[in-house]
């Protein structure tokens, strides 16, 4: 499980074939053509105002600490656009499930933001429903291709066209992650576990788990990927690893009522019957988890600063890659999301072309990594001596995520208008069958029959 940091030039040097499944390298095999740009270059006094959307905005704490520094240093870099930042209109625990209720609120007033952080699985709705705006066709496609090879540091070749659909790129993928296990390195050895050898396997993790609630009165694990709040990123990942899926490869018919998605399930029902699991939301997983208070977590890397502030001079922070089920291979999918270009005008849409291009350059991924923990998806950075070489050589967190690169299969997101509905109502039914002890599959099929009748005709 161990990976060290010289293993990630050959792990950053892979170049795999992409999924043409949920948006990822276009859906109809087609290449845009090359276009010549549309919106004009800014006069250097030419003053714009833009309007930047974002849900880590809805984060206290590094999040809005490091998003804060990033607009402030975008300021000074352009100073003839002002950017009015702001977090999406709604009470979630997780800002990011208010995106698209938020920004369709602001469109049916008439206000919408010009640029928008929006997630991966959010992409078919994004374009057809939200009218992203095709940033080959705005500014060309050489220039969108030459952000995204340099000058410094190209995007990791998994993550260039999360944002593609139909040959053509709606948005730059942003921030990123895979599943990885977090635990606290001391309570294993309270638990006389050897934190060196961290679990590799489901049956591991629940047997550690058993150990630190018996030895130590402790929680044993929390997983957030079976909670609504999370979305599906995480849960898909679980279901793919135990060689299911949770929608067809042609995205036409629900399958989270398969046995893979079951016994996913089964197990996480398991582990709170049996004590080892408490019985959080997500938000009080991860604060408990940052107190010491649980053993380990399967979480996103956007969580990491707040474990690292919790567990600093308190307790060993450590974690490895996601595990896996018996005699399977793991599929980590990706979280995160792409920056987008809703606006109209075109000096505005140069502006958020200018904005996206600052957030996502080696210098703003250098931001995020270090204040945030998101993996930089210009990966090279993490051997650059003058990027971020030394901090991800005195960071080994970064390592497991960079590891599960290579194997990465898309978020898959669900189709047609009602594909919120579709995604929440899984969740619930997932919920409810590992916290409230339901009958998994019976209520699996009853959410996956009313799922289908929610899909696009095909």
């Amino acid at each position: 499980m161990k990976r060290t940091m010289p293993l990630l030039g050959l792990v950053l040097a892979c170049t795999l074939a992409l999924s043409a499944c949920g948006g990822i390298g276009g859906t109809d095999g087609t290449t845009a053509a090359t276009s010549v740009a549309q919106i004009p270059q800014l006069k250097p006094d030419q003053q714009v105002s833009i309007v930047f959307e974002s849900y880590n905005y809805g984060l206290a704490g590094p999040w809005t600490d490091t998003f804060n520094a990033l607009i402030a240093e975008f300021s000074k870099q352009h100073p003839n656009i002002k950017v009015t930042a702001q977090k999406p209109q709604g009470n979630s625990p997780n800002p990011a499930t208010d995106t698209i209720s938020s920004i369709q609120n602001q469109m049916a007033a008439g206000t919408p933001p010009d640029v928008a952080q929006l997630g991966f699985s959010d992409l078919d709705f994004t374009i057809h429903q939200l009218g992203a705006k095709p940033l080959d066709e705005l500014v060309g496609k050489q220039e969108v291709q030459a952000e995204f090879d340099g000058p410094q540091h190209a995007y990791a070749p998994r993550a260039r066209t999360l944002d593609d659909w139909g040959g053509h790129t709606y948005g730059v993928p942003f921030v990123f992650s895979t599943p990885v296990l977090y635990y606290n390195a001391s309570l294993f050895q309270q638990a006389g576990l050897d934190p060196a050898k961290p679990p590799a396997t489901w049956q591991q993790v629940a047997d550690a788990s058993r150990a630190i609630v018996d030895k130590t009165g402790k929680g044993g694990v929390y997983i957030d990927c079976l909670t609504k709040t999370a979305k599906d990123w995480c849960f898909q990942s679980m279901v793919r690893s135990n060689g299911g899926r949770v929608i067809s490869e042609n995205r036409k018919a629900l399958t989270y009522a398969d046995a893979p998605t079951v016994q996913v399930t089964q197990f996480g029902q398991q582990l709170v019957s049996s004590g080892e699991m408490p019985k959080l939301d997500q938000k009080q997983g991860y604060e408990s988890f940052a107190r010491g208070d649980i053993g380990m977590i399967l979480e996103t890397s956007a969580v990491q600063g707040v474990f690292q502030k919790g567990a600093k001079d308190k307790w060993d922070l450590r974690d490895t890659q996601m595990p896996s089920f018996d005699g399977k291979p793991t599929v980590p999918t990706n979280s995160g999301a792409g920056l987008h270009i809703l606006s109209n005008d075109p000096a505005k849409q140069r502006a958020g072309w200018e904005l996206i291009k600052f957030l996502t350059s080696p210098q703003a991924f250098t931001m995020i990594a270090k204040g945030i923990g998101y993996l930089p998806l210009r990966t090279g950075l993490l051997e650059d001596p003058s990027g971020l070489q030394t901090w991800a050589q005195q960071n080994p967190l970064v390592t497991p995520n960079v590891a599960q690169l290579d194997r990465m299969e898309p978020w898959v997101s669900m189709p047609g208008t009602n594909y919120l509905q579709v995604r929440d109502a899984m969740m619930d039914a997932v919920e409810s069958v590992v916290f409230q002890g339901k009958d998994a599959q019976s209520t699996l099929t009853a959410a996956r029959d009313a799922g289908a009748k929610l899909l696009p005709a095909s």
